[in-house]
């Protein structure tokens, strides 16, 4: 899903956290640099979350992305993230009980530059 544009690329700023929607997935990612004249974000991915289409009530699948590959994306792809909706997931990353699987958050993020990708190619052309 293509963020709306209102005539302008985002303005974001580094160390600032933005998201990329796409059907019932969002990656949440810190800004490093943003290269003005050819529109494209280097992002350090941190999660990423699964909603269940089921049921709305559940909460989020959550996958940790913090040691994983960095990001060059367009940058009209991503919108900034609200900090109520950052904060609770940051600290769901680090709960005590939290289970990490590097190899299946690897996975899943494959799997979502895949949709991306064939989502938004006219996007990635003009980068």
């Amino acid at each position: 899903m293509k963020q709306a544009s209102s005539g302008s690329a985002p303005n974001f700023q580094p160390c600032q956290i933005v998201c990329l929607d796409h059907e019932n997935t969002r990656l949440y990612a810190d800004v490093i640099q943003v290269v003005d004249s050819r529109q494209i974000c280097w992002v350090r991915p941190l999660m990423l979350t699964i909603v269940s289409d089921d049921n709305a009530n559940v909460l989020p699948t959550l996958y940790d992305l913090r040691q994983g590959a960095d990001l060059v994306w367009p940058v009209t792809l991503f919108r900034p993230a609200l900090d109520t909706e950052v904060i609770p997931l940051l600290m769901q990353l680090d709960a005590p009980d939290a289970t990490a699987d590097a190899s299946e958050a690897h996975r899943q993020l494959s799997w979502f530059v895949r949709q991306v990708w064939q989502a938004n190619q006219s996007d990635f052309q003009a980068s």
